[in-house]
């Protein structure tokens, strides 16, 4: 994997915004992931990968909510 961080914002982006992807990824987060990569890495590898775009799809909804809230 070339560019880690944009394989990230990728899957990012496909779970919020495509939302048969986003169940597959909440149903099973490693194969959501292989799928998007195209690969077959071992569970333990491709955690790293399913904990940051958990942590970064989190600090963006955190983020969408408290802007709403400032806003109001």
């Amino acid at each position: 994997m070339d560019n880690i961080k944009e394989k990230i914002d990728e899957i990012v982006n496909k779970v919020k915004n495509d939302k048969d992807f986003a169940s597959k990824f909440q149903k099973d987060p490693v194969k959501a992931v292989e799928s998007v990569l195209g690969v077959d890495l071992p569970d333990d590898q491709i955690k790293n990968v399913v904990d940051a775009v958990k942590t970064k799809v989190n600090v963006d909804n955190a983020g969408s909510f408290l802007k709403g809230l400032l806003n109001k």
